[in-house]
């Protein structure tokens, strides 16, 4: 297929959005065959079929590099809690936040969970999605930490849509463990991630190195194991404080550090010698009322690719919705559209390891987003409007 009277943001570097305007995208079967503009097709691709987007914007299908979308339940009385005065961490220490979805989790079936999680998918495909990671971390059990991976590969079985897991069996100290998190760690998450990984269910290993979840010294312990298994590095790191976290992930030379409100200029330094990606997640700074802003301008200084993710959750981020997470990172962390832009695609693509997607480039997969506008500043200026005309999964017309 040929794809032509389009504007094309690339997203290859060198240039605003790496923006063509009166192009055109050959797809040939599940890859971009050739991009540039439509004087410029060659001849051999006469035969091929064509489809006039009338000017129409083409982006790179978009990739939500950090949620949690299978879980049980939902928080919305901790909402009301919080609306009432409650901080996230009295609310963790009073048995609420990860612990309590914990309990819905491990409640619910491999068949209920995959069916509230497609409720959110659906969300976010309907918006140009084509890339989702999924993170486990609401079980704490070898059980329920791999039934959430066993559902996060089954949505891709169902759903035009990649899906790149996470373990985050080190994402809080279950009940039963109160005060041992270092057995929890030896005793559970360890084995579990072991377990999870024999069966092909785990594609990178995250943690929460926080006051409220587990230091740097517990973390290490799951990483190094993850290391002799050949697996990539991700890290919940400085979102309420600053622990080590970021440095920490760096010394891993992790995909990246994901949060990062408290972090500071020495952390962007070693993350930009790192290569980390740092994804910022505003539905949860949002959502939680916070006020400390990720250190935005020492990452550009840094030279630290930014992403940029819904961190769709039940607790500090029940958002399902990438564009409006694109919106609230200008609106909130004062990125510009372009930044914005790339880092639900080609900056997305690398926090999740993906060499072959984020950008409209030749070989690349042909996942491709076409919008009713005619610049990309649009799609992170609007609130609350889904302007997608339609989507390209795998070069198939959606």
């Amino acid at each position: 297929m040929l794809l032509t009277n389009a504007t094309i943001a690339t997203m290859k570097r060198g240039s605003p959005y790496g923006l063509i305007r009166d192009g055109a995208v050959a797809i040939k079967a599940d890859k971009i065959l050739w991009v540039g503009k439509a004087q410029d097709v060659p001849q051999s691709f006469n035969s091929m079929s064509r489809e006039d987007l009338e000017g129409r914007l083409i982006t790179p299908g978009l990739i939500d590099c950090h949620t949690h979308v299978v879980h049980g339940g939902n928080r919305s009385d901790e909402f009301e809690m919080r609306l009432n005065g409650a901080s996230y961490q009295e609310i963790s220490v009073a048995g609420g936040g990860i612990v309590s979805t914990v309990k819905n989790t491990r409640e619910a079936s491999q068949e209920e969970l995959l069916e509230s999680a497609l409720t959110r998918v659906d969300a976010l495909l309907a918006e140009g999605v084509c890339v989702i990671e999924v993170k486990s971390g609401y079980g704490l059990d070898v059980e329920t930490e791999i039934k959430m991976l066993r559902v996060a590969r089954l949505i891709e079985t169902l759903r035009p849509v990649i899906i790149r897991t996470s373990f985050l069996g080190a994402h809080a100290v279950p009940k039963e463990f109160k005060g041992r998190s270092d057995k929890y760690i030896d005793e559970v998450c360890i084995p579990a991630l072991l377990a999870a990984n024999s069966e092909g269910l785990v594609d990178a290993v995250d943690g929460f190195c926080e006051g409220i979840a587990f230091n740097k010294e517990q973390i290490s312990r799951v990483f190094d194991v993850a290391h002799k298994l050949g697996l990539p590095i991700k890290l919940h790191a400085e979102q309420l404080s600053n622990i080590g976290g970021a440095q920490l992930a760096a010394r891993y030379k992790a995909l990246s550090a994901d949060h990062l409100e408290y972090a500071t200029f020495k952390d962007a330094e070693v993350m930009g010698l790192s290569k980390s990606v740092a994804v910022l997640l505003p539905g949860a700074f949002y959502t939680l009322g916070e006020t400390q802003h990720p250190p935005v301008k020492a990452f550009r200084d840094c030279g630290v690719d930014i992403a940029i993710a819904t961190d769709c959750n039940p607790g500090s981020s029940p958002l399902a919705s990438l564009l409006l997470a694109m919106n609230m990172g200008c609106s909130l962390f004062k990125l510009t559209p372009e930044e914005s832009l790339a880092g639900v695609t080609r900056n997305a693509a690398r926090a999740l390891g993906l060499s072959n997607r984020g950008k409209v480039e030749v070989g690349f997969k042909a996942d491709l987003a076409v919008w009713d506008v005619f610049h990309p500043a649009e799609l992170a200026y609007r609130i609350g409007f889904n302007s997608l005309y339609k989507r390209f999964f795998g070069g198939l017309e959606l």
